[in-house]
């Protein structure tokens, strides 16, 4: 992945560890994807989930205060309290299908059921890809690590301007990317 690598040494300077702090942990995991599947309630967790009450209690209250999922009043009974995801849990989105599919390929012959699909036409969602600015599909052979002061700057030289093709929220229609990365 480059010349340079990361400092591996110095754990704090990247996401993925600050990203364990808080999610690395199957507990942790299966509540999320339990709120991606519309539970809300402290009761609903411990019946769907199996799990101990006391470990519930701490990775639900974990993941409050890493604003994760949020606490609220139910809206029919003010003395019950509801979990739900906020927009920092939702941009979880993503990881927790490319673990899914990733579990999926590499874990026990399992045919899931039911099957994450596309809303519009209800086939089943293709695999998750790391996207370049552009939409093009990426691998790993395409990461590259630069020092900041370097980005945009080529190999032979020239500077690359960024294309707000990929803005936030746009969508690419990964037929067409495919055929963009050759």
């Amino acid at each position: 992945m480059g010349d340079i690598r990361e400092p591996l040494k110095d754990l704090i300077e990247c996401g993925l560890p600050q990203a364990l702090e808080v999610m690395g942990e199957r507990w942790s995991f299966m509540i999320l994807r339990a709120s991606f599947n519309g539970l809300h309630h402290f009761e609903e967790f411990l019946s769907e989930l199996g799990i101990a009450r006391n470990i519930l209690s701490n990775r639900l209250a974990k993941l409050v205060e890493h604003g994760i999922l949020k606490r609220e009043p139910c809206a029919d009974d003010r003395r019950k309290i509801e979990y739900r995801l906020t927009t920092k849990g939702f941009d979880l989105l993503p990881a927790m299908i490319a673990l899914r599919q990733w579990g999926q390929k590499y874990g026990a012959e399992v045919e899931e059921s039911p099957v994450l699909v596309d809303e519009k036409d209800r086939l089943p969602i293709g695999p998750v890809s790391i996207l370049s600015h552009d939409g093009r599909i990426l691998t790993h052979e395409d990461l590259w690590l630069v020092v900041r002061e370097n980005l945009g700057k080529r190999a032979d030289g020239t500077i690359a301007i960024p294309s707000d093709e990929l803005a936030s929220g746009s969508v690419v229609e990964l037929g067409k990317a495919k055929r963009a990365a050759g």
